[in-house]
């Protein structure tokens, strides 16, 4: 079986949470990006989509299905004390509302709900990006060391649609 190309058209970028990028390098740690993941200019963090079809418009004109996208981003401070690892996130629109999913695991064994997101309160940009505030999880709060509850803001997820 021959694996499909990453459809370029499609992506993923998203800061986590700007205040836990500038605690993580103000406390002389560092963050990185690997697996396809790359970091912009303003410290987001841009996932290419994985093969398959990912996300469409459903006729209500928001996106619906499951997106995945590849790519890894790894947090550490405090001599090691504070490590956030976040690999392959996917954005999942069903009927109960919308997350974000990564991997938090070096094995990329187990997936957990990061981020709730408000597809209600979505834009979307001049160039076609959706713009989608997002929240943090129940589960989330515990991948990034319970420094924040669930229901803190994060920043808002960015995505890009391939064209149909």
């Amino acid at each position: 079986m021959t694996e499909q190309p990453v459809d370029e058209a499609a992506k993923l970028s998203w800061g986590l949470k700007q205040s836990f990028r500038a605690y993580v390098e103000g406390a002389g740690g560092a963050i990185e990006t690997g697996e396809g993941a790359q970091r912009s200019a303003d410290g987001s963090f841009t996932f290419p989509a994985a093969p398959g079809e990912g996300l469409k418009l459903g006729v209500d004109g928001k996106p619906e299905g499951v997106g995945r996208f590849v790519g890894e981003v790894r947090c550490e401070a405090h001599g090691g004390m504070l490590k956030v690892f976040l690999a392959d996130p996917s954005v999942e629109v069903g009927p109960a509302g919308a997350i974000v999913a990564v991997a938090d695991t070096r094995a990329r064994d187990r997936r957990v709900e990061l981020a709730q997101l408000d597809l209600a309160a979505a834009t979307i940009a001049d160039d076609g990006e959706w713009v989608i505030p997002a929240k943090l999880s129940r589960d989330g709060w515990q991948v990034l060391g319970d420094h924040y509850p669930p229901s803190t803001p994060l920043d808002p997820v960015r995505l890009k649609l391939a064209p149909r």
